[in-house]
């Protein structure tokens, strides 16, 4: 038998292994898990590089997007739109997270098992630039770069934010012009 190829056909190998013989009530409860995990393998990555943009670390955006996951595993049938569910409820996380800590903690090591969501989310030295850039910016400034970065529009992150297009369109001008600053862009379009 042909070994999977990607981490959505392993999931995909492995439900199809474990799925009853005949539709039953379980069936259609495998049948949620089943999406719920592959929407979670394609996708944790990018919710935590999403959560990196609004400033936090990697260890801290891997745990905001799992408390994320894990609130929306119960109503998964019920979200409609999830990519900009999982963001808001993430970054409200992140939110709770920073106004918790007393002070600043050294990284935590990764917790055993197979794998870290960390370990996916391996940063170039310009990717680090970007996100040191990002972390700089006003905080509306930062999310809705944060939210346009992951490719929804201005009335999308509008609805997301609960603020205008027009405050949207004008926080990502001034975010997109300091970022070209802060990242020696603009003196190489003068040019």
């Amino acid at each position: 038998m042909d070994e999977p190829t990607t981490v959505e056909d392993a999931v995909a190998k492995r439900v199809h292994k474990h799925a009853p013989r005949r539709p039953t009530e379980g069936a259609h409860l495998l049948g949620h898990r089943a999406e719920f995990a592959l929407f979670y393998y394609r996708h944790v990555t990018g919710l935590t590089r999403f959560v990196m943009r609004l400033g936090a670390t990697p260890h801290e955006a891997a745990d905001a997007v799992h408390t994320a996951f894990t609130e929306a595993f119960p109503r998964w049938a019920e979200i409609t739109a999830p990519h900009a569910w999982l963001r808001t409820v993430s970054a409200r996380s992140h939110l709770r997270q920073t106004a918790r800590r007393e002070r600043p903690t050294a990284l935590l090591p990764d917790l055993p098992g197979d794998s870290s969501p960390f370990e996916t989310v391996t940063l170039k030295e310009e990717e680090q630039r970007v996100y040191t850039a990002l972390a700089a910016l006003p905080p509306r400034q930062r999310h809705v770069m944060a939210w346009h970065l992951d490719g929804f529009t201005h009335g999308e992150i509008a609805d997301a934010l609960e603020i205008t297009p027009a405050a949207v369109r004008q926080n990502y001008a001034r975010a997109r012009a300091a970022l070209k600053q802060s990242l020696g862009l603009a003196s190489k379009e003068r040019r």
